[in-house]
């Protein structure tokens, strides 16, 4: 994809086909996988979050990111919960050995923002996003410079031992570091909770 100073998200909603894509494939897979987690079987799965991939394209020009940690996921979270429980209705959607109270009880878990559900779900979609993100960009950068960077900030191992084995100084880490988390938060931004250090 073209360096830009626009974020992913940003592009997407500009209308830019190589984002929209780009976007696809981090969600689609993220969303079917997701639901299979929770009774889901596959083939319905994998047709809702086609669904939801039809109404992200469609609604997210639309879209106004409030400025707020997670409100693109939370928005996500909130299409695919509606999406789900619209498949289920219609008798479009079998969970698997779950009954009908067990399932509209998922449904109400994934719709509250404060559910332990919830909080799973924005934990994956972050490890999820980063990781894509991550391989994204590493074009960008040199091989060396990507494995300190996983290393350090990835596998959260010591600044000194990453830089031992790299043969650089601790410094030089840090440098990494802070190149590539400055690219991975202008490609991230909107999608990805965003901090100083450590994280997108």
């Amino acid at each position: 994809m073209e360096h830009t100073n626009r974020s992913l998200l940003e592009l997407a909603r500009g209308g830019n086909d190589a984002a929209w894509s780009q976007l696809v494939d981090i969600y689609q897979p993220l969303i079917a996988s997701w639901l299979r987690r929770y009774s889901i079987p596959a083939q319905d799965a994998a047709d809702v979050a086609q669904e939801i991939m039809t109404i992200m394209i469609k609604e997210l020009p639309r879209f106004e990111h409030s400025g707020r940690t997670g409100a693109f996921r939370s928005w996500l979270r909130s299409v695919t919960a509606n999406r789900v429980r619209q498949f289920w209705r219609d008798g479009r959607l079998r969970p698997i050995a779950t009954g009908d109270d067990d399932f509209r009880m998922m449904l109400s878990e994934l719709e509250d923002p404060n559910s332990e559900m919830t909080r799973r779900w924005n934990e994956q979609h972050d490890v999820h996003v980063l990781q894509h993100i991550t391989l994204a960009i590493e074009g960008e950068f040199t091989e060396k410079s990507m494995q300190v960077f996983r290393r350090h900030v990835l596998q959260q191992r010591d600044a000194s031992e990453v830089a031992k084995e790299a043969g650089i100084s601790s410094a030089g880490v840090y440098q990494i570091k802070s190149r590539i988390l400055r690219r991975l938060r202008q490609e991230a931004e909107g999608l990805l909770q965003t901090a100083d250090d450590g994280e997108v």
